[in-house]
């Protein structure tokens, strides 16, 4: 992609790290962001020097914080072809006991993963229509099918209905829109209860992104679906 810049949220470990590693090696420059940027910077270093790699404190919660980033990427490097809404978190819920996380904590899921990639959309967006970008959100198989008790599994459905209304309004724009949905991935956080069940690796999902983003510029990859062999299409 020669000098392409590639903006990845929740790049700390999991399927973002995983992308960064795969969008070095196509030869993009990276912009990496994190909440805690802590264990960024030696992983950064692998991947290139300052004038390939960034690292950026942001928390996808704070529109601000999103739309500052997005435009000091714009300013200093002079393009966003890439912005990867990858930024996610998950708390095992309950609505009919008190097994999992108290209400209390739910909240930091829900705005992680329905407002993060909606302002970091909205932040973005500007940038890429002048540079007929491509956005991409992580949205998960738990989005496509009914789990019991998972609120999780709701906010996914609403990165579904988030991609599909912004890939609605891109139209004539030259913006592409790509939502992957990955199914079990085993990115440190799976809960003890579905341990044994088959899983994806992070680079597993990040070459879907590196297929999606390496299309030619009239062909946009609307959605896709990966689940390892052997997962159940309810779980």
């Amino acid at each position: 992609m020669g000098d392409g810049v590639f903006v990845i949220t929740g790049a700390s470990r999991g399927i973002g790290a995983a992308t960064a590693r795969l969008a070095a090696e196509a030869g993009y420059r990276l912009v990496l962001t994190a909440r805690d940027t802590g264990s960024l910077a030696g992983f950064a270093a692998r991947l290139g020097g300052p004038d390939r790699v960034w690292v950026a404190a942001c928390d996808v919660r704070d529109y601000e914080q999103v739309a500052a980033l997005v435009g000091r990427v714009e300013e200093e490097w002079g393009r966003v072809d890439v912005v990867f809404a990858n930024a996610g978190t998950s708390v095992v819920t309950s609505f009919t006991s008190t097994d999992g996380a108290p209400p209390a904590e739910w909240s930091d899921m829900v705005l992680t993963n329905v407002c993060g990639p909606a302002f970091t959309a909205r932040a973005a967006m500007p940038a890429l229509m002048r540079h007929a970008g491509h956005l991409v959100l992580t949205g998960s198989a738990a989005g496509r099918g009914v789990r019991p008790g998972n609120l999780y599994s709701a906010t996914k459905w609403a990165v579904t209905g988030l991609a599909q209304a912004i890939r609605a309004e891109c139209v004539g724009t030259g913006v592409r829109v790509t939502l992957v949905q990955p199914g079990l991935t085993d990115t440190g956080g799976i809960p003890a209860s579905r341990a044994a069940d088959p899983k994806l690796e992070p680079e597993d999902v990040a070459r879907a992104v590196l297929y999606a983003v390496g299309q030619p510029p009239t062909v946009d990859v609307n959605e896709i679906l990966v689940r390892p062999v052997g997962q159940a299409a309810h779980r």
